[in-house]
Formats: C-alpha cells, sequence, structure tokens
C-alpha cells in the first residue's frame, strides 16, 4: 500500500480504535496472567474534556499500555461520579428552564429528572476520552451513584456507624448559601481579597463611653453576644465585666476576658458572634455565651435578626452599614486584604454556620492509613508528597459527609415520626431500621409509616471513597476483586491527596486490611506558559476536542505529556502539539523512505560492511533506550522517557541512522539490511506506542501483511538484551567527527559536493574498524581517508577524544584571525582547566560528593587538558 504524503489522523485515529475496541483488547477478565488494574479517577458527570483530564488519562493510558506490551492482564475501570453539588445545581438549572422550581417538587419527582438528565448528558466524558485514545475497560464502567456502588455506600454508613466511627452533632460548618449545603474544609478554596474593615463603637451600658470593635461582617453585629477582651490588656481591665449596648439591635451583651484575643489586631476588642465564626463560637462556649443565628439557609436574614430581614447578607451589610453611620456610631472604614473563603462549586463565600450534621471520626481510620505509606507499603511519587500527606493526617480532623441535597444516596437514619429526632435508627433498609425501633421502644406495633428517613444525603466523597473496592463488588468477596486488588497505581493531581487519596487508603486498611493501589503518582497541574492556572474564567484553556482535530490525539498526547515533569506543573503551549504533529509526520515519511527503496541479495562488500556496522550500532543504541525507558517508567518520568524517544527516533534513526544505509540514487539495499532496518521500524512502533498509540498502529500495518489480531497494541515489547558499549563508544566518535566536518564545512560555505580528504593516522581505532571509512566518507562527502601521509600544511585540525583528525579544505586563511580565535580558546581552556584541578584537589569536596560527580569532574579535567594540548599545537603550527 502506498503512503499518503502526510499523516493524517482525522482518517486513521477512528479506525483503530473502533478496531481495537470490537477486538475486546480493552476488557479484561482474570486469567493466569499478572493482574495490572488501574482505576479511573471518575470525572464529574456534569463535566467534559479539559486539559486536566487529557493530562491525567493520557499518563493512565500509556501506563496501561505498557503494561499489555508487557504481557500483564490490564484491567482500567472508567467510570464517573455523581457530583452532587455540581449536578443538582445543573438539574435545578434545567429545570428553571422548563418553568419548574425544585421547591414545587416532591423528592421522588426530582430524583426522576435527575436521573433523565444523568442519561442525556453524563456519559459525554467517557466518549470524549475515547478520542483521546483512552483504551479503558467500557464493559466495566461504573457509576458512583449506580445500583452496585451505592449498595456499598450504604452498607459502610450502617457499619461504621454501628462501629461507633461515624455520630452525629452540632458543630460548625462551612455552608454554601447558594447550594444551601455544608462542605468539607477541603472544599472551601482560600485567595486573598480585598474587603472593608469597619471600625464600630459599642456604647458602654450606663453612658460610660464606648468600646470599638473592627469587622468586616458589620450585618452579623445583629447575632453578638458578648465583646472579648485580652485578660491582660490593660486598656480594657476597668471595662471587664461591664456590658455594652449592641449597635442597631440595642441589646445588652457582656464585656468578657478571653485569651484568644489578639491584642494587635483591629482595636485589640473582639465582637463575639457564636453562630457565624468556629472561634467566637469556640468563646462561646468557654463562657456560656447564648447563640443568635441571624442568616437563613440561603444567606438573607434570618426573622431572628429583627432588621433587613430577606435581604441577601451583602445587602443587608450595606444597609447595616448605613445605619450604624447614622447612629454616629462607625468611626472609620479601611480596606483590609485577607484570606476569604469560597465554595469550590459555586463559588460564593462561604458562610460558617452551626448546624447539626453526621461525622466520620477520622482519628479511628488515620493510623494504618499513615503506617502504609511511611513505611512504603504504598509509594509516592514524587516522593515529596509523603510529607504533605502525613502532615494532614497528623493533624486529621472529622469529616463532615452529611450534604442538604437531594442528588446522592440518602443517609440511612430513620426517625419516629413522633419522637423527634432524640432516638435515630441507622439500617440498610427501612424495615431493619423498623425492626430496631420496634426493639428500643418496645413496641412491636409500629409500623414503617411511623418512620421518616433523614433529608440528607451523604458527601460525594463517601461514595468515591470507596471507588477501588466497590468498582470490583469487593464487599460480595468475589475471586475476581482478589484478582485485581489492590490496584497497581493511581494517577490523580495532588489537589486532592485528602479528598480522597487518603481517604481510599483509610477504606481499605478498615475493609480489606489491605492498600487500595501499590504506587500513587501524582500529576501537576496544568498552566500556560505564564504559569497561570488554565480556567474558564481566564479563557487560558484550550478546548480539548479542538486541539486533537488540529493535531491529532497523538500530537496531543505528546504536546501534553512533552512539558509534564514527573510531580511538576505542566506549562502548556498549543506549539507542543504542533511539535508531535511534526514528530508523527517525520516518522510517517520515514517509512515512506524506507519503503521507496529497492531491495537486492547482492551488494558490494565495502558497503555491505559499513551497513553491518550500522545496524550493530543502531541495534546496541536500541537496547541502551529500551533499558532508558523501562528505568523510566518505574520512576513514573513519563515525560523523560518520552522525549529520551523522541531524540532517538528523530535523531539517531532518522537522521543518522537511515541516512548511514541509504542507498546511492538509483541503487539498492541489500536484504539484510533492509529486514534489520523494518526490525527496528517494528521495535520503534512498540516501544512509541503507549505515547502514540494510532500512528504506530498504522505504521505496523504498514510494515508488512498482518495475520488477524497481529496488532501493535498485543504485540510483545522488546525483550533486555547486552548493550555493545564497546560499538556505541566507536560509533559515537564517528558522529563527532562527521558532525565536526559538517560543520566546519558550514563554516567555511563548502558545499556538500566539493569533495575533500581527511587525513588520520593508520593505527586510529575507529579507522581501523571495518566498514567505518565508508560510513564517514559517505556522511562527511569525503572524497577519501589517507591514513599514508601527512596533511598538508594549513589543514584544519579536528579532535575527537584523544584522536586527531586534519581536514583538506579549498579556502584562504586568515592566519592572524585563527591565532586570535586559538589564543582566546587557550586562555579559556587554562582558566577551566585550573578551576576544575582546584575543586579537585579540595579533599572535602572529593570525599563528600557523589561518587559520580567527582568521577564526571575528573573527566571533565581529562578532556579539558586533552583539548588545551589540541589549541596549543594548533598554535604551534600556525606559528
Amino acid at each position: 500500500m502506498e503512503l499518503s504524503k502526510r499523516y493524517d489522523p482525522k482518517d486513521i485515529e477512528p479506525r483503530w480504535y473502533a478496531h481495537w475496541e470490537q477486538a475486546g483488547y480493552f476488557h479484561s477478565v482474570p486469567d493466569e496472567r499478572e493482574a495490572y488494574s488501574i482505576v479511573i479517577p471518575p470525572p464529574n458527570v456534569t463535566g467534559v474534556l479539559h486539559m486536566g483530564h487529557m493530562l491525567n488519562n493520557s499518563i493512565q493510558d500509556i501506563l496501561a499500555r505498557k503494561a499489555r506490551l508487557d504481557g500483564k492482564n490490564v484491567c482500567w475501570v472508567p467510570g464517573t461520579d455523581h457530583a452532587s453539588i455540581a449536578t443538582e445545581a445543573k438539574v435545578v438549572q434545567m429545570l428553571r428552564e422548563k418553568g419548574i422550581k425544585k421547591s414545587d417538587l416532591t423528592r421522588e419527582q426530582f430524583m426522576d429528572y435527575a436521573w433523565e438528565w444523568r442519561e442525556k448528558y453524563g456519559g459525554i466524558i467517557l466518549q470524549q476520552l475515547r478520542r483521546l485514545g483512552a483504551s479503558c475497560d467500557w464493559e466495566r464502567t461504573a457509576f458512583t451513584m449506580d445500583e452496585s456502588r451505592s449498595t456499598a455506600v450504604i452498607k459502610v454508613f450502617v457499619d461504621l456507624h454501628r462501629k461507633g466511627k461515624i455520630y452525629r452533632g452540632h458543630r460548625m460548618v462551612n455552608w454554601d448559601p447558594q447550594a444551601k449545603t455544608v462542605l468539607s474544609n477541603e472544599e472551601v478554596i482560600y485567595n486573598d481579597e480585598d474587603t472593608t474593615l469597619h471600625y464600630v463603637r459599642y456604647p458602654v451600658e450606663g453612658g460610660h463611653g464606648h468600646i470599638t470593635i473592627a469587622t468586616t461582617r458589620p450585618e452579623t453585629i445583629l447575632g453578638d453576644t458578648a465583646i472579648a477582651v485580652h485578660p491582660d490588656d490593660p486598656r480594657y481591665l476597668a471595662l471587664i465585666g461591664k456590658n455594652v449596648i449592641v449597635p442597631v439591635a440595642g441589646r445588652s451583651i457582656p464585656i468578657i476576658a478571653d485569651s484568644y484575643v489578639d491584642r494587635e489586631f483591629g482595636t485589640g476588642a473582639l465582637k463575639i458572634t457564636p453562630a457565624h465564626d468556629p472561634n467566637d463560637f469556640e468563646i462561646g462556649q468557654r463562657h456560656g455565651l447564648p447563640v443568635i443565628d441571624v442568616l437563613n439557609a440561603d444567606g438573607t436574614m434570618a426573622e431572628i435578626a429583627g432588621h433587613f430581614i430577606g435581604e441577601d447578607r451583602d445587602v443587608a451589610r450595606k444597609h447595616m452599614t448605613q445605619k450604624i453611620e447614622e447612629l454616629g456610631l462607625l468611626e472609620k472604614t479601611e480596606i483590609y486584604r485577607h484570606a476569604v473563603g469560597r465554595s469550590e462549586r459555586t463559588n460564593v463565600i462561604v458562610e460558617p454556620r452551626l448546624s447539626l450534621q453526621w461525622y466520620v471520626d477520622m482519628k479511628s481510620l488515620a493510623k494504618p492509613a499513615l503506617d502504609s505509606v511511611l513505611n512504603g507499603e504504598i509509594q509516592f511519587f514524587p516522593e515529596k508528597y509523603q510529607n504533605v500527606y502525613r502532615h494532614w493526617m497528623e493533624n486529621i480532623r472529622d469529616w463532615c459527609i452529611s450534604r442538604q441535597l437531594w442528588w446522592g444516596q440518602r443517609i440511612p437514619a430513620y426517625y419516629l415520626s413522633e419522637g423527634g429526632d432524640a432516638d435515630v435508627f441507622v439500617a440498610e433498609t427501612r424495615e431493619e431500621a423498623l425492626a430496631l425501633a420496634q426493639e428500643k421502644t418496645g413496641n412491636s406495633l409500629l409500623i414503617i409509616d411511623e418512620l421518616r428517613q433523614d433529608e440528607d444525603v451523604v458527601d460525594t466523597w463517601f461514595s468515591s471513597w470507596l471507588w477501588p473496592i466497590a468498582v470490583f463488588d469487593g464487599f460480595d468477596n468475589n475471586a475476581e476483586f482478589k484478582y485485581y486488588y489492590p490496584t497497581k497505581v493511581l494517577v490523580t493531581g495532588w489537589d486532592i491527596i485528602f479528598l480522597w487519596v487518603a481517604r481510599m487508603i483509610m477504606s481499605g486498611y478498615e475493609y480489606i486490611g489491605q492498600r487500595p493501589f501499590d504506587h500513587v503518582y501524582f500529576t501537576g497541574m496544568v498552566r500556560d506558559k505564564q504559569r497561570r492556572k488554565m480556567s474558564k474564567s481566564l479563557g487560558n484553556s484550550p478546548d480539548a476536542l479542538k486541539l486533537i482535530d488540529d493535531f491529532g490525539a497523538d500530537g496531543v498526547r505528546f504536546g501534553i505529556l512533552s512539558s509534564s515533569p514527573a510531580g511538576g506543573d505542566l506549562l502548556f503551549d498549543e506549539k507542543l502539539c504542533e511539535q508531535g504533529r511534526n514528530f508523527c509526520n517525520k516518522i510517517w515519511n520515514a517509512l515512506r523512505l524506507v519503503k521507496g527503496w529497492e531491495v537486492t541479495d547482492t551488494t558490494d562488500a565495502k558497503i555491505s560492511e559499513a551497513n553491518s556496522l550500522a545496524c550493530a550500532w543502531f541495534d546496541a543504541l536500541l537496547a541502551r533506550n529500551l533499558q532508558d525507558v523501562s528505568e523510566k517508567f518505574t520512576q513514573y518520568r513519563l515525560s523523560d522517557a518520552l522525549m529520551g524517544l523522541y531524540s532517538f527516533v528523530w535523531n539517531d534513526f532518522c537522521s543518522w541512522f537511515l541516512e548511514m544505509i541509504k542507498p546511492a540514487y538509483g541503487q539498492p539495499l541489500d536484504r539484510k539490511t533492509m529486514d534489520f532496518t523494518l526490525h527496528a521500524f517494528e521495535s520503534i512502533c512498540i516501544v512509541l506506542h503507549p505515547f502514540m498509540p494510532f500512528i504506530t498502529e498504522e505504521l505496523w500495518h504498514q510494515l508488512k501483511e498482518r495475520k488477524e489480531g497481529e496488532d501493535c497494541m498485543m504485540s510483545k515489547y522488546p525483550p533486555a538484551k547486552h548493550i555493545e558499549q564497546q560499538v556505541l563508544d566507536s560509533m559515537e566518535d564517528l558522529r563527532t567527527l562527521v558532525t565536526g566536518i559538517r560543520e566546519l564545512r558550514n563554516e567555511h560555505n563548502i558545499p556538500n559536493s566539493k569533495q575533500i580528504t581527511l587525513y588520520a593516522s593508520a593505527s586510529n581505532p575507529l579507522i581501523e574498524r571495518r566498514g567505518s571509512t565508508v560510513l564517514i566518507c559517505k556522511l562527511a562527502q569525503l572524497d577519501k581517508i589517507a591514513t599514508d601521509s601527512d596533511a598538508p600544511d594549513g589543514s584544519m585540525q579536528i579532535l575527537v577524544g584523544q584522536e586527531k583528525y586534519f581536514l583538506d579544505l579549498p579556502i584562504v586563511r586568515n592566519i592572524e584571525e585563527e591565532r586570535e580565535k586559538l589564543n582566546k580558546e587557550l586562555e579559556y581552556l587554562r582558566g577551566f582547566v585550573s578551576s576544575t584541578e582546584k575543586k579537585l584537589s579540595n579533599e572535602r569536596f572529593v570525599s563528600n560528593a557523589n561518587p559520580e560527580v567527582v568521577a564526571r569532574e575528573r573527566k571533565k579535567l581529562e578532556d579539558g587538558i586533552s583539548k588545551l594540548a589540541s589549541v596549543e599545537g594548533a598554535l604551534a603550527r600556525l606559528n
């Protein structure tokens, strides 16, 4: 089949993906092979493919495809997360567009609409992952709210409650007034913002002056129940125990002393609003203060506030400020920059709120999860994230798992309709809860209708922390679960190390007594070339699918991986995808070149020797690169592995090897060399396949006719073999020599058509190697290599290691310019040699430095002395 002039991914990529999927290559069933399982970090059902997904899933696919080539039984489980807050917001928006309010629906009606929305939009991102080449086992696609996963969530909730590790209590929480639900600490994003600091006077009761406080939230003054000062602050000692009047509210509240107060902030006096600040709540608990919650769940002013009822908190803040100013109690205002917490999902400012919620006792789960990482049972890549993990685990707080939503797994807690919330019955089914209620109350006549279920759902993360267990139905303890668990590696962003990674490890040890994965590879953040995080608001996040349209999936995978250091942030630039597309074209054209050569069974002996040397060199180079790539896979340095292969294929294979064996115009290539070249091309396809699966599969089939099922994706990774270092060293000298000749040609504008002579010693090991002189002459466009005579006066010297070569160039030389240039080089080399000798004479450096570093310095000194001698010799000849 004749290859087109350019590689066209739009034709090739969908064709091969459909073939792989139809052939069942992605599906896994347990067998005698070693299992290699990965669970996808489930993207939200509300999501579409973005750059973070592209990076994460490209890495997972690379690992999965490499493991298949290594003969392992790969099971990459895909799925989506139900994303309670985000999805409920989408459904509410959809209903609003239909003229329906959520409040007008029953829970069951709302859930029908939610499932309808999920069926329509929830699988979009999984379809888009196919465009990227993701080789997931689509037959195993899971959803955090499907029947199997929901059953597991309820089972675990009930179990932890019975163990005393889930409890219900009143605490200060992070409240999202737009979504009207509690958030975990990890779902609150803090950024420095400018706000207004209001200095407000509170009149001392009895007409004895006033005390001034500073607050950014004057609307919460209506919920104040005390003013606190530091017990050692001399400014306020006389006021402790007295009362002040709350501005606008007109209530009398005490001035109390508490060492929590920062004497340096503001005025040193702190308004205490226990319902609206966690620290105020703690102070209020210590001093027995009442709690007045002046805000409704939606962030509007509550009736108990007595003023601005129903107004949004931001509007009420303005009106409260105006009212305080009218009363003559506003001393001043100033701009104050501080950390403001916003909801990760809705971006509204989070409201601290006292609320009754469900919690997991995390301290009881943390120890085995922490130990497993610190003792290396679970390995982190990069290792630096161990310290981040340890700090969080050692300072862990209980996890608030209830959410005031309808979309999600409903909390399996039941209450008696007439009994309030004092008695709670937690059970997997309503029938089990009824039996518990009958037993506790001693009333066997209780019926199911007398039980009401908790209105809240569990946090989405309470579903996904069971992911590695639940996707294999691990709670059934089946044979398939035992085969695939623990999974091999988790690939995820470091930003959810607490939200997800730590919790999965906890659940693994709590329920299986075993780690959920062997390795965790943390990717960096995708940023633009200005180091800004990619976001829709900044407009700096490219359309992922358009990138695939423009550059092909292989080009995009190359672009995103080439700039992704292990664990470091990725500075993305579309030019990298263009580089990936150009790489595809380079390989494509290389095959077009090879397939255009005729083949013969006979050839000139000297050419055969040269080709044999070229093949031996490339075979050794391939062995070294295979070893290097394998090591980098072990270390999860995938970007380094890809860029090493890029250089190997582009420079070593295309620019050097193919030029070495390329027959003269109109001449054929010997069959032995052609067979080796096609075999080398096959190896390149296999090694590159995990990174660039589509073009490698196409090239694989263009190389020769294949049987059914004989695809690159299902081939075997080339085995490790002995590296012929002597061949590599010799050919490296050859390339250095050829490069030196080419540089001198360019420097003096001597065209390749002009044949020139190289002079060398007859005892030169490189010249003595069979086939080398033919290759040097061919690559450097030489007339001949003379070993039986001295170089003419004025010849240019090339130094390769310890060996000297002289090139007779047809040029008129400017001796003074050359002398000046050589003198400058001589001065530099003398300084270099001197500084290196000084470093190596330092006993502290030699004894403390890594032996490899010392060896490199000694090699640098050796090379420097050699070059110095060469330059001195060149100067002597000029003089």
